[in-house]
């Protein structure tokens, strides 16, 4: 029974080292490369003003007859 959880934990114990030090490995080759070189910087424009038509919605002073819908 002990000897079942002592591999347990060492499995375990083995798996997060060794994910770990894979982790490390792919940092450190990355720092390896050279950077790439920055563009440069791009003029900004002014953005142009936009401008919204608002109209007024006009009320129906009166109102028709209400039409009948037929459904097939």
């Amino acid at each position: 029974m002990f000897i079942g959880i002592l591999y347990l934990f060492l499995t375990f114990l083995f798996c997060f080292i060794l994910v770990h030090v894979i982790k490390l490995a792919y940092l450190g080759f990355q720092s390896l490369k050279k950077p790439a070189e920055k563009p440069k910087p791009v003029e900004k424009k002014a953005p142009e003003p936009v401008y919204y038509i608002v109209e007024r919605k006009r009320t129906k002073k009166s109102y028709s007859d209400p039409k009948e819908i037929k459904f097939k």
